[in-house]
């Protein structure tokens, strides 16, 4: 009983070391929560940086020409309603004779614009814009994002570090379990020693002093062995359960393509709005592929003797789809509509996606089950503003439910008829 103090302080120092592990992560989970993020004034920049950031700047550049010429002074070549007229339908300007049109049609290899159903405000603000963007434009603001890319690195480091303290202490920690063990070894060997020696035992203490441990008896006994057994059951268990909820779940499916397509290079370098690819993702049941046309809008200038480009020239000699692998797949029973979600519901890409801005290669991100659905429609609320549709059903939900948000659940969301009719 008199070693009891040293196993106490043993224990204790055990429980202090995993207090402050656990603290340490806490601070580091805190840090990464609360961390203000930079350029969060980014989402009330004006609506023509937007909208040229959407629709122009995969074409077109402030300073210098790209596919189409270079914007800046632009309101001073053309008047403003030809402007208008131009970017809403240059086709139609073109095939009408119009002069101006016919030249930038003649001076840029024929290049197609397309057009583009804006409102006369929304064009007049993207105008507004091209005259007062800083030299670079949208570069500036590229710029103006590095502070909280670089605080982002600077929180990225800080919990690089604390996990390699967090490693450091596991280390201090295994390294006093041992010498626990080595000492406990050694006091039950003095121990033995002082008894043999000084001691009178009688023939059941020798007996109990001078037993060997039989580590071969130990591992035949029942107790060993039903323990293996249960182990064994609870792994193979374990494996069959996951293997058999998984059936049918492709996350992080990521097949090779028949062409080396960047969204790292078009979506998150060069920024290339989703929609100017996919151009049904606000307006279909599903967000198509994009054919080979839209990438020859870029392509017939940019890049035409690189070995991946190629392939969409012999595709398009050859009057054949490129043959692109298909990522996401929902099974035939469940009924989803990609508009509903994007244009009504206003969900981003990267929600579903996840950042496929960062990816060189695209993989499902997400596990598309029907949980994984379900817990959405819960935990979204629905933005009822300005909607009159949703006045009534707004003012029952708050009668039976205050506090509680209007959820897509709130409105019908998971009842089953929504997704399988």
């Amino acid at each position: 009983m008199k070693y009891k103090p040293f196993f106490s302080f043993l224990i204790a120092l055990f429980f202090a070391f995993t207090a402050l592990a656990q603290g340490e992560q806490a601070e580091v989970a805190k840090e990464g929560v609360t961390a203000p993020a930079a350029g969060g004034d980014a989402a009330l920049a004006a609506a023509g940086d937007a909208l040229y950031k959407n629709n122009c700047a995969s074409c077109h550049a402030l300073d210098e020409v790209v596919v189409g010429p270079a914007l800046r002074g632009v309101d001073k070549k053309h008047s403003e309603t030809w402007l208008i007229n131009w970017i809403r339908n240059s086709s139609k300007m073109v095939q009408s004779g119009d002069k101006e049109a016919v030249k930038i049609f003649n001076e840029f290899q024929k290049q197609q614009m397309p057009s583009f159903a804006m409102s006369d405000e929304e064009i007049k603000s993207i105008l507004a814009y091209i005259k007062t963007a800083p030299a670079g434009g949208a570069g500036a603001e590229d710029k103006a994002a590095a502070p909280g890319a670089e605080g982002a690195g600077a929180g990225a480091g800080a919990a690089s570090d604390a996990g390699k303290y967090l490693d450091l202490l596991l280390v201090i920690l295994v390294v006093v379990l041992i010498v626990m063990v080595i000492t406990l070894v050694i006091i039950a060997t003095v121990l033995s020693n002082y008894l043999k020696k000084n001691r009178q035992l009688t023939a059941e203490d020798e007996e109990v002093l001078n037993q060997r441990f039989d580590i071969g008896k130990i591992l035949k006994s029942k107790a060993v062995r039903g323990l293996a057994l249960t182990i064994f059951v609870v792994a193979l268990l374990n494996i069959t359960l996951d293997k058999v909820l998984g059936v049918g779940i492709q996350q992080h499916y990521q097949p090779k393509q028949p062409i080396a397509f960047s969204h790292k290079l078009h979506a998150g370098d060069h920024k290339i709005d989703c929609n100017y690819c996919h151009t049904s993702v606000y307006k279909g049941k599903n967000a198509n592929i994009p054919s080979a046309n839209i990438c020859m809008n870029c392509h017939s200038q940019i890049k035409k003797e690189s070995a991946e480009i190629k392939k969409i020239y012999t595709a398009i000699e050859k009057n054949r789809p490129i043959e692109w692998v298909r990522i996401h797949n929902l099974p035939d029973l469940s009924y989803f509509n990609h508009s509903q979600h994007t244009k009504v519901g206003g969900v981003e890409c990267q929600t579903c996606h996840g950042p496929i801005e960062t990816m060189e290669v695209v993989y499902q991100y997400s596990p598309l089950t029907m949980g994984w659905c379900i817990n959405c429609h819960r935990e979204t609320p629905l933005n009822t503003q300005g909607n009159a549709y949703y006045d009534n059903l707004v003012k029952l939900h708050d009668s039976e439910n205050s506090g509680k948000p209007f959820t897509v659940s709130s409105n019908g969301g998971t009842e089953c008829s929504k997704c399988h009719y």
